[in-house]
């Protein structure tokens, strides 16, 4: 459990400052990797790519609320 959140922000900050970032084109080949492996496992594409989304609409309002609200 993460008990202090700004020493963990902080760390996080200088690790991404010591971390080189990929260049476009790195990245988009490391997407088009993952695709295709994503392709031989069987799981991409999706059948039916809105298979589920009522679950994840309902997430995604229920962390929208708690982010918005402020502890009393």
């Amino acid at each position: 459990m993460i008990r202090d959140g700004q020493t963990l922000r902080h760390f996080e900050d200088d690790l991404m400052k010591r971390t080189p970032q990929p260049s476009f084109q790195e990245a988009l080949q490391l997407f088009e990797a993952m695709w295709k492996e994503g392709i031989t496992l069987g799981v991409l594409p999706l059948s039916d790519p809105l298979d589920g989304i009522e679950a994840d609409i309902e997430l995604a309002r229920i962390l929208n609320c708690s982010k918005n609200s402020s502890p009393a």
